[in-house]
């Protein structure tokens, strides 16, 4: 009923024999040639791969650059951004006012509240000599309670700025005892901008000159 199929006499045919001795030389030639190709296509490939990630990269960098980021300093409203590193004139104008209000308007109640807001958005790298320069006046504050300052920009001055600086024109006036002084001069404002968030870098004070009274 059932057969039994015995194993196959066939062997396995040697693809070489009757073949001239020549013929496995060039075909082990053959076959390491395919695969020097096959590698070299492979570095080609791995090659190709870094350039079109490098591309991409710096599509993107560029991208990023030219992004407008909405930024909104001490609760104003407007027409406020950064594009890339770059912030706008109404930015500018803006966060100058702020700056001239927290750092240049102050008595000896006000002063220390609004030195430490001021302090908030000073660059790392000026942190320690700006937290000094307004500690020493805190202690002046402190010797003379009833010295007050009020500084304003002056309108009838056009307002200055490049990508590191704000150059501002104004008055200040100095209260104490009650007597008053008034001063004008330049308030320059240095500023970065790293992504997207402005730093105060430093402020200073440039020719200041009494007014006559």
């Amino acid at each position: 009923m059932f057969s039994r199929i015995g194993k196959s006499s066939r062997q396995p045919v040697d693809p070489l024999v009757g073949k001239p001795a020549s013929f496995g030389i060039h075909r082990y030639l053959q076959g390491s040639s395919n695969l020097f190709e096959e590698n070299r296509l492979l570095k080609f490939a791995i090659v190709g791969l870094f350039g079109i990630t490098a591309v991409l990269g710096a599509i993107i960098y560029s991208s990023d650059q030219k992004e407008r980021t909405i930024v909104v300093p001490f609760g104003s409203g407007g027409d406020l951004y950064v594009t890339g590193s770059k912030p706008s004139a109404t930015y500018l104008r803006t966060i100058a006012r702020n700056i001239v209000a927290l750092a240049g308007t102050y008595s000896a109640y006000s002063a220390d509240r609004q030195f430490q807001e001021l302090l908030s958005i000073v660059h790392p790298s000026a942190y320690n000599s700006m937290r000094d320069s307004l500690t020493g006046i805190l202690g002046e504050l402190a010797n003379n309670p009833t010295l007050s300052i009020a500084t304003y920009i002056r309108p009838d001055q056009p307002v200055q700025w490049t990508d590191h600086d704000i150059l501002l024109p104004v008055e200040k006036v100095r209260v104490i005892g009650g007597v008053i002084r008034k001063f004008r001069g330049n308030l320059r404002i240095r500023y970065a901008v790293e992504n997207g968030r402005f730093w105060l870098v430093a402020l200073t004070e440039e020719n200041f000159d009494a007014q006559p009274r």
